[in-house]
C-alpha cells in the first residue's frame, strides 16, 4: 500500500485561483515559495483567513501548507487558499465535512466584478441626468 504524500485542494475566489497541498508537518504555510507572512505583508487578517480551516476541524500544527496561487488581489488570494485548505481537509478525512460546510468554509464564493454596460459609466453608475 502506497502512503499518501500529500492532500491536494483547488480553492477560487473572484479572479484568483489557488493550488493547495496539505504535508504532514508543524503548521508552515508557503505561498508562491515565500512564508506566508511575507507574502501577505504580515497582515494578521489574511493569516486568521488561512487558519481558520484547521481552527475548525481541530487539525492546527498538523499540516505543512505549500500554496500556488494567481491571479486577483491579496484578499481575495487569501480566500482562494483557504478555500483550497478546506478542500485539502476534506481529502484527508471526508468526516470533517459538516464542521467545514456550518462555518461556510466549503461553499465557492460567487460574487466577482461585474460587468460595465454599454451606455452607462460602470457597470451600474448612469451618467447625470440633465433636463435641459
Amino acid at each position: 500500500m502506497a502512503t499518501v504524500r500529500y492532500y491536494y485542494g483547488t480553492g477560487r475566489r473572484k479572479t484568483s485561483s489557488a493550488r493547495v497541498r496539505l504535508y504532514p508537518g508543524t503548521g508552515e504555510i508557503t505561498v508562491n515559495g515565500k512564508p506566508a507572512r511575507h507574502y501577505f505583508g504580515g497582515r494578521d487578517v489574511y493569516q486568521i483567513a488561512l487558519n481558520a480551516p484547521f481552527k475548525v476541524t481541530g487539525t492546527e500544527g498538523q499540516f505543512d501548507v505549500s500554496a500556488k496561487v494567481v491571479g486577483g488581489g491579496s484578499t481575495g488570494q487569501a480566500e482562494a487558499i483557504r478555500h483550497g485548505i478546506s478542500r485539502a481537509l476534506l481529502e484527508f478525512n471526508a468526516e470533517n465535512r459538516p464542521a467545514l460546510r456550518r462555518a461556510g468554509l466549503l461553499t465557492r464564493d460567487a460574487r466577482v466584478k461585474e460587468r460595465k454596460k454599454v451606455g452607462l459609466k460602470r457597470a451600474r453608475k448612469a451618467p447625470q441626468y440633465t433636463k435641459r
